[in-house]
């Protein structure tokens, strides 16, 4: 993954933009985090989705796009 998690979840955000939420000042509270393949921390309940992206061996960007901002992060 090249680039700074900064810059890469710019471009998630703005490609999210129309799709997921109207306008991104519906966004309250993002959460990234990059994972690569050899420093992954366990997650309580992933999805089956995460989980499988999480057992390959590419890096990976968690984004958590909310419009809580007192969401209990798990």
């Amino acid at each position: 993954m090249q680039g700074d998690v900064d810059n890469i979840v710019k471009l998630v955000l703005d490609a999210l933009a129309r799709h997921i939420y109207l306008d991104d000042r519906q966004v309250e509270r993002v959460v990234v985090q990059k994972f690569e393949p050899e420093r992954v921390f366990p997650f309580a309940s992933p999805s089956a989705r995460l989980k499988e992206a999480l057992g390959g061996d590419r890096p990976i960007l968690y984004v958590r796009i909310s419009d809580d901002p007192f969401e209990e992060l798990s």
